[in-house]
């Protein structure tokens, strides 16, 4: 409502709600790879205090951890990842595709490790397809890829098909 109020209004809606990846330049890409690397780091140098902390605060801290700043650095390395992929995925998408691989990669998993690393494995696979269908239907690429995530959430059926 407010935005429609603007005098100039050039704010395209859909693409922050849906996301653009057409709107994605070059200094984007290139932000995007940096914030990637860095979320990377984050989790993969602090791996077993973030998965001690998510399993119980009070353990973290009887084990010496202080689970405050943990819990910060898990929150920045989320803050990282959203916000670099609202512009290709969208405000509205962003939490599918963070909950859709996690989900599809738990009945597939015994180790939190194992779980991650299947996740990491949906979500690459989802984006790539999820471009590819985009491409080839001429849909917008944010829903298309989600609807590519979702349908990963049947993979732990397929054996039993």
């Amino acid at each position: 409502m407010a935005v429609s109020l603007l005098d100039d209004n050039r704010i395209d809606l859909n693409a922050y709600l849906f996301g653009d990846i057409l709107a994605v330049s070059d200094g984007h890409l290139l932000i995007m790879w940096i914030g990637a690397m860095l979320a990377t780091l984050l989790i993969v140098t602090r791996w077993q205090k973030l998965l001690l902390l998510t399993i119980s605060a009070d353990l973290a801290a009887a084990g010496g951890l202080n689970p405050r700043r943990e819990q910060l650095v898990l929150t920045v390395a989320l803050a990282l990842v959203v916000a670099i992929a609202i512009k290709v995925v969208g405000v509205l998408l962003i939490s599918a595709m963070l909950i859709i691989p996690a989900a599809a990669a738990r009945p597939l998993s015994h180790t939190p490790e194992r779980m991650a690393i299947i996740a990491l494995g949906v979500g690459i696979s989802s984006i790539f397809m999820g471009l590819a269908v985009s491409y080839f239907t001429d849909t917008p690429t944010g829903p298309t890829t989600v609807c590519v995530a979702q349908r990963s959430l049947f993979l732990p059926l397929l054996p039993q098909l």
